[in-house]
């Protein structure tokens, strides 16, 4: 089963149930805590999976979990905007932002049938059933 930790700073000048709500709103299952300077906690991947096909975003997804991986590895690390969060929709990042990135990671014994699921190749636009 695929552990999937979320994280994110909170800066003193945000609310950190709306920094929740966000957080929410791309993986509903979660629970999360604020620790320190940082709200964090275990979700899952099914809302996050529905959300990319609505927004038509698999292969950027796929390729995002790929890069996050490494080589032989079971886990996987990719970043999502923070703000676009809040209107719950899916933008990953690649550079720091002013108020931090969610960073997602996911471990599976099985990472590349996991990333299949959640994110599978597409031939002109189009999920490829396997």
């Amino acid at each position: 089963m695929a552990k999937v930790t979320v994280s994110c700073p909170v800066y003193p000048s945000e609310d950190p149930e709306k920094v929740r709500a966000a957080l929410l709103k791309i993986f509903p299952t979660g629970v999360f805590e604020v620790e320190g300077e940082r709200m964090s906690g275990e979700a899952d991947l099914e809302n996050f999976s529905a959300l990319i096909r609505r927004q038509r975003i698999l292969d950027t997804t796929r390729s995002q979990m790929l890069a996050g991986m490494r080589r032989n590895s079971v886990k996987t690390r990719f970043n999502l905007n923070k703000q676009v969060a809040t209107v719950g929709k899916v933008s990953f990042v690649d550079y720091r932002t002013a108020l931090g990135t969610i960073e997602v990671t996911v471990e599976d014994d099985n990472l590349e049938a996991l990333i299949d699921r959640v994110a599978p190749v597409t031939v002109d636009g189009e999920e490829v059933k396997q």
